[in-house]
């Protein structure tokens, strides 16, 4: 297949929108791989058990390994997909997500990175002329004003240069679903992006020759390979295809459920205690985001 284009969307949106019986678990899939990256890659960069240079990189080399493999099984023969435009969009969110991370937690990491991914998908959906429905908006503005809810009030601002990052970080991270709009060959795709983000690992090779910040623990490189096979080589081809099957305002609100998963991950996995605060707001966000997704999909 060749490069997938942004404006490629004649078969999505003709088409009538599947049953959501179709794609709920694959996309509830995706949702938590996202999460668990946030998890990962804070979990990584806290302590110092790996640079963000260093974790970007494994991710990568990891996440296009695996993909490899996974497609020379199932797809023996059949020629890769993906777009330079798509391993672009992917180095990017990845390289400046790693390096935000460093002083965000993940909690308002994934708010800033999320926030930003909706903005982009929903500003492109209408400089494309699809039609917003008033329940989609009404979701996303829910499940938005939930999020704010749960992470400003009592929280210290983040720092601004990092807040700058995550915020590129979702800008690339939108275009890259947006990308996957068009994708007739999701595995085939994903796999063509990571194999072609490798190049790319050269930018952050040479920050790290020019300032000396390597640094690796064994902690530091489980995690990034986690990071890499399992929550973005696994979860980007799901993603994928969840992507043809849902709008581009609904692919966009329903991934403001990620930083809600994400702090209810942090008291599984991290023993952050729950409170009624998150409890009553989670469920705020997350109704919200079934708000938009029982909506149709809107006509161009």
């Amino acid at each position: 297949m060749g490069n997938v284009e942004m404006n490629n969307h004649k078969t999505t949106d003709a088409a009538p929108l599947p049953a959501p019986a179709s794609w709920i678990g694959p996309a509830a899939f995706a949702l938590l791989a996202f999460a668990a990256n946030s998890i990962f890659c804070r979990l990584a960069l806290v302590h110092g058990d790996i640079d963000p240079h260093a974790f970007t990189a494994v991710r990568l080399l990891s996440g296009a390994l695996f993909l490899v493999c996974l497609v020379r099984l199932r797809q023996p023969g059949k020629a890769l997909g993906g777009s330079w435009k798509g391993g672009l969009a992917l180095f990017l969110y990845a390289w400046l997500f790693s390096i935000a991370y460093v002083r965000l937690g993940a909690g308002a990491g994934a708010l800033i990175l999320f926030g930003a991914v909706q903005i982009t998908m929903f500003a492109w959906s209408c400089l494309k002329g699809d039609r917003v429905q008033p329940r989609v908006l009404a979701g996303m503005l829910v499940a938005f004003a939930g999020l704010i809810a749960l992470l400003l009030p009592g929280a210290n601002a983040p720092a601004p240069l990092s807040a700058l990052f995550m915020v590129i970080s979702g800008i690339a991270w939108g275009a890259y679903s947006l990308i996957g709009k068009g994708s007739a060959n999701p595995l085939g795709d994903t796999t063509g992006n990571f194999l072609r983000s490798l190049p790319l690992l050269a930018v952050p090779a040479l920050v790290v020759f020019a300032t000396g910040q390597f640094h690796l623990n064994g902690h530091g490189l489980l995690y990034a390979i986690a990071s890499g096979m399992l929550a973005s080589g696994a979860g980007y081809a799901v993603w994928y295809g969840v992507l043809r099957q849902v709008s581009a305002q609904q692919a966009a609100t329903m991934q403001l459920s990620v930083p809600v998963i994400a702090a209810l991950g942090g008291v599984v996995l991290l023993g952050e205690p729950l409170s009624l605060r998150l409890a009553v707001i989670s469920a705020v966000v997350l109704g919200g985001v079934g708000m938009a997704l029982g909506s149709k999909r809107p006509q161009s």
